[in-house]
């Protein structure tokens, strides 16, 4: 990945926790730990533990979010990995298959002197070179990138086999273990006997609860010994000793091995310490009070005078802000209010894959728990069973992944079309708004959905805004086939008609029809979901300057409307507008509708993602110049 370094904000201040105690190990495989060496390596342990809490908690009161826990967790058999590296023992990139703990990677690497300790003061700020997630290419010392659960230890199979003398460490976590690559990976390094050491951080912490309470019959050991991989118990993983000759021995044995560390989650940060809490980025008053406890009164400091600096951007044509991927919970939710005890269960199943607060199922889970499934971190197996579960047509299954993850489970969706299955399916955190997770996390190809061939009863739905999405949810709730409802990570403000009023209030009725937002006669930009408001934006600014631009929502993504063609065939031009892939979205199919309906005169433009993530937040879409004023420079450019 090629980095433009002008772009990269430049540190400022100094780093508040002194590392000066901070002693680089290397270990020999065929030594033992000596009382030194350990002594060091609690030290470096405890220092960088407590310079994880601080720069993640930085970067939560700087808006930008992030994950302490799972990194916190892993850094006692990270800088032991790291020490066997150094000395021989261990193939040079140490994985995670836990992109989220990225923090404990860009710590090591600035420990090791590949980037300035103080570089972690701008942690997943935009333009750092530190985002949430890690992306090979863009940061000293990172040679890896990972996010998406299951996606790692396959990859790390195939650097073994290319290098099989020497073993290649992994870090692994008990979530990532759900996911069904894992268990074809297990089996495919114990078929080939591949030296690949999986290091599991076993917390018994997910997002929404403990795998132990979901699943009490899964055995992870006994899986991965099914596997035929090794495993190994530590039981007592913060005991440095033991810890140390676990991975000692998982090292010398031949093959395959998996060392399972059972530990709580956050061990020693009070308040979050073995909770689901810890999985996002502490708290500001828990990092205060662990930094305090540790005599870290300037980084406390720093903490506390830090604030998040807010753009205030008005937004013409647009009203107040929503969160339309949580209001689908609430709207499911109040429609299954309305059926009976008996009618709901025999009709409706919900099924969550680990995320039920980042789409809404949290509320669905709350107000009817008897239809509500915890089904792991298992989108292929979730979506089946949605799926199998509307095998007749009076009944249906719904449930919910992010859109980066949607693409994991097209194979399932095309047997679901291909079976006349019924479900509704939320894909969140569509586009790139509010990011900073970055590039992994992008949900950019979620026309991928729509794959059946032929007019199969599949639709994209894609509501502007919670209004909107509360008309739709109730017009199509009933409807046969595969509906999947679009909405973003960040929330959206309502849209609002030419008199000011909500544009999908009173007397709005959902046609699945293209609807006119605003009439123009020099020309119209089409969008819809995330985008929308930001087109409106411009649009309105546009007319103000006297430019009569026109702007059409796409609510129904995959149906073209013969309708629209009326409007915008004796068009100056039509611009399409999205936050989806430029090669794979609306904008990539627009322009076939538009030949294909004898179009040939209206000048014909799109705009999508083109680039990798910046990190940051809002920042993302100024950075894929999807923002008002790019939009309005485009228009510009189409009416000269």
């Amino acid at each position: 990945m090629e980095v433009n370094v002008s772009n990269l904000v430049k540190t400022q201040g100094e780093f508040p926790i002194d590392l000066e105690e901070y002693k680089i190990l290397s270990f020999n495989i065929n030594e033992e730990l000596s009382e030194a060496d350990l002594l060091q390596l609690k030290k470096n342990v405890n220092l960088a533990r407590d310079s994880l809490v601080f720069f993640t908690a930085l970067a939560g009161v700087n808006g930008v979010g992030g994950h302490t826990g799972g990194a916190f967790d892993i850094i006692p058999e990270l800088l032991i990995a790291d020490a066997f590296r150094r000395g021989g023992h261990l193939q040079d990139t140490i994985f995670d298959e836990a992109g989220h703990r990225v923090a404990a990677f860009y710590l090591l690497s600035a420990l090791n002197g590949k980037m300035p300790i103080t570089d972690l003061l701008n942690h997943r700020k935009a333009y750092s070179g530190l985002p949430g997630h890690p992306e090979r290419g863009l940061t000293p010392g990172i040679d890896f990138s990972s996010g998406r659960l299951g996606h790692m230890w396959g990859d790390v199979n195939g650097v073994s086999a290319s290098n099989p003398k020497v073993p290649v460490v992994m870090l692994g976590s008990d979530g990532s273990q759900e996911e069904g690559n894992n268990i074809e990976a297990a089996r495919l390094a114990a078929k080939l006997n591949l030296p690949v050491k999986v290091l599991i951080d076993y917390n018994d912490i997910t997002i929404t609860g403990r795998p132990s309470e979901q699943f009490p019959k899964w055995d992870l050991k006994k899986i991965l010994e099914g596997a035929g991989v090794k495993t190994i118990d530590c039981d007592d993983p913060e005991d440095l000793r033991s810890l140390y000759n676990s991975i000692k021995e998982s090292i010398l044995n031949e093959g395959p091995v998996a060392l399972i560390n059972r530990r709580v989650m956050a061990p020693g940060i009070k308040g979050i310490e073995d909770t689901s809490k810890a999985h996002d980025v502490i708290a500001l008053d828990k990092a205060i009070e662990y930094l305090e406890e540790k005599g870290y009164q300037e980084a406390c400091e720093i903490l506390k005078s830090t604030t998040k600096q807010k753009n205030a951007v008005e937004l013409k044509g647009c009203g107040s802000m929503q969160k339309p991927r949580d209001e689908f919970g609430v709207i499911v939710s109040d429609i299954l209010d309305k059926f009976s005890t008996e009618e709901k269960i025999s009709s409706v199943r919900v099924i969550d894959s680990d995320l039920a607060g980042s789409y809404g199922f949290s509320h669905i889970k709350k107000r009817h728990p008897e239809i509500f499934v915890e089904g792991g971190i298992s989108e292929r197996n979730n979506m089946l069973f949605a799926a199998g579960f509307g095998a007749e047509k009076s009944r249906q299954g719904i449930t919910a992944t992010f859109a980066a993850f949607n693409s994991m489970w097209l194979s399932e969706v095309q047997m679901a079309e291909l079976n006349e299955r019924r479900a509704l399916i939320h894909i969140s955190h569509n586009g790139v708004a509010d990011m900073a997770d970055n590039t992994c996390h992008f949900g950019i190809n979620s026309f991928f959905s729509d794959g059946g061939i032929g007019d199969v009863n599949t639709r994209l739905y894609a509501p502007a805004d919670n209004h909107q999405m509360r008309i739709m949810l109730e017009k199509v709730f009933k409807d046969q086939g595969m509906r999947f409802f679009l909405t973003t990570r960040s929330a959206v403000p309502e849209i609002l008609d030419e008199n000011g009023d909500p544009f999908y209030g009173d007397g709005y009725e959902f046609t699945g029809k293209d609807e006119i937002i605003r009439k123009g006669t020099q020309g119209y930009v089409i969008s819809y979901g995330d985008s929308l408001h930001r087109v409106l934006d411009a649009v309105e600014r546009l007319r103000a300057e006297g430019k009569d631009v026109g702007l059409i929502n796409k609510p129904t993504l995959n149906v073209f409307d013969d309708e629209v063609v009326e409007v915008i065939k004796d068009s100056p031009f039509v611009l399409v507008v999205e936050t989806q892939n430029r090669k794979t979205g609306l904008g990539s199919k627009f322009g076939s509708f538009l030949m294909e309906n004898n179009c040939n005169n209206v000048k014909y433009d799109y705009m999508g993602v083109t680039k990798f993530g910046c990190g940051g937040v809002e920042e993302q879409i100024t950075h894929q110049k999807l923002d008002s004023q790019s939009i309005q420079e485009r228009v510009r450019s189409l009416l000269n």
